[in-house]
């Protein structure tokens, strides 16, 4: 018996919907990483991009578990000499949901060339619509 070798162009990309409302921010981010990925899938390669599109709804429902939300940090560098900017998950929970989900996947897929066209397929929204209707996306509940 061979070893299944995917090809990029034998690849179906199909589009899933997360609801994040009332869920660990963690435990959709996971979620989301293993569907952009493709490992929920028998054809699965770590050498090519076989994951789906994904659509996170109710961003802004989202929870983070203990004191995540006073505690924890998110820093980014300007460039500059000096500027290492810092931000509480309080204060950009408040200001836009969908940052805080959106890094929290981007940290769990490789920073390869193959987790940043993975990432690209990712789609966060902080309310219950969005415009991807046509797509006829399913929605994942495991």
């Amino acid at each position: 018996m061979a070893t299944f070798m995917p090809k990029a162009g034998q690849i179906e990309r199909k589009w899933y919907v997360l609801d994040a409302a009332g869920k660990p921010v963690g435990r959709v981010a996971a979620q989301a990483a293993i569907l952009l990925r493709g490992k929920h899938k028998p054809t699965f390669a770590t050498h090519v991009d076989c994951g789906d599109h994904v659509i996170i709804i109710n961003a802004a429902q989202a929870v983070l578990t203990g004191n995540k939300l006073e505690q924890k940090t998110y820093y980014h560098h300007t460039g500059y000499i000096g500027n290492l900017k810092s931000v509480t998950a309080k204060t950009l929970m408040a200001k836009d949901p969908s940052i805080v989900l959106t890094k929290a996947v981007k940290g769990m897929i490789p920073s390869t060339t193959i987790g940043r066209s993975a990432a690209l397929r990712l789609r966060v929204y902080n309310g219950a619509e969005h415009n991807h209707a046509a797509q006829k996306p399913e929605l994942w509940e495991r």
